[in-house]
Parts: structure tokens; C-alpha cells; sequence
């Protein structure tokens, strides 16, 4: 009876010692947004405080850096052709990028005011728009958000365009 303790003992101490050990996942490259994209934002359906009022479109081009330890765990960094850099994340099947804009607006005394500029998300098929987790397509929203109070106003000034992404 104590030699089975015994071995049951020593197998168990064996398992846990492989699992403790075991070598960790690798990252999968599939999983994150690396390259560079084609961006649009388009002014035609923005929204200025939940009214629609056309702003300027805005083109771009990103080249995207991730590393990924899950296919929900992934961070990064984007630079722009337009002269900035911003972290990227994913959060549940949402990608995000989040930056600030100095002298975003100005208001009528010539006061500067900046902006909080969030992209969000999701990787779409090219044909019909729906989620497609391996596309290199990607839809969402260009939102940028101004402190409240600003220009006289308790309200904070929100523009929000339809966001597009596609893979180079």
C-alpha cells in the first residue's frame, strides 16, 4: 500500500513539474495586424455631436507592428504617414488605437483645445461586411472627443466618421 502512495506521490510531483515547466506558447503571427494599410475616414456620414454635418475625409497610410500572446491579448504600436504614432490594442475581438491631438480645434476667442482621437475595430469581409477574424479588411469608427467646458460650452464637441482599413 505505501509503494502505491509512494508512486502515486512521485507521478504526481512528475506531472506537476511538467506543467510548471513546459515551454510557453509561441505567438502566433496570424493573430495580430502587421503591415502596412490603406485608412479612410469618411466625412460624408460624420457625426458632430450625434447630428450629421460633413467634415473633411481623412486618408492615410499605417504601417501596423503587433505581438500577440492570444488571439485577444495582442498590443502594438501604429505610425502614420501623417506625422504621429499611437499604441494599439485588441479587446475583445475590437481592435483599438488611441491618441491625442494637440490643437485639435480652436474656438472663436482663438483658444486651441486638443482632442482624444480613439479608432475602433474589427476585421470585416471584403464582400458583405460581416466579422471575418482573418481578413485583412478592417471596419469601424474614427471617434475624437474634446474636453467639456470647452469654448463655453458644458457640452464636449464629438465628430465621429465611419472608419475603413485594408491591407497593402
Amino acid at each position: 500500500m505505501r509503494a502505491c502512495q509512494a508512486l502515486t506521490a512521485i507521478g504526481s510531483a512528475a506531472a506537476l513539474a511538467g506543467i510548471c515547466c513546459a515551454a510557453p506558447a509561441a505567438a502566433d503571427e496570424t493573430w495580430g495586424i502587421n503591415g502596412t494599410f490603406a485608412t479612410s475616414s469618411n466625412g460624408d456620414w460624420a457625426k458632430v455631436n450625434e447630428r450629421y454635418q460633413d467634415q473633411p475625409s481623412e486618408r492615410e497610410t499605417w504601417t501596423i507592428s503587433t505581438q500577440c500572446i492570444s488571439p485577444t491579448e495582442c498590443t502594438g504600436i501604429v505610425h502614420s504617414d501623417a506625422g504621429w504614432t499611437a499604441p494599439v490594442f485588441t479587446t475583445n475581438g475590437l481592435w483599438y488605437v488611441k491618441r491625442t491631438i494637440p490643437n485639435w480645434r480652436f474656438c472663436a476667442d482663438g483658444a486651441a483645445i486638443e482632442g482624444f482621437q480613439e479608432y475602433q475595430m474589427y476585421p470585416v469581409n471584403g464582400s458583405d461586411g460581416h466579422y471575418n477574424a482573418a481578413s485583412t479588411e478592417y471596419s469601424g469608427q474614427n471617434r475624437v472627443v474634446g474636453p467639456s467646458g470647452s469654448c463655453g460650452r458644458n457640452q464636449p464637441p464629438v465628430i465621429q466618421m465611419p472608419f475603413y482599413m485594408k491591407k497593402r
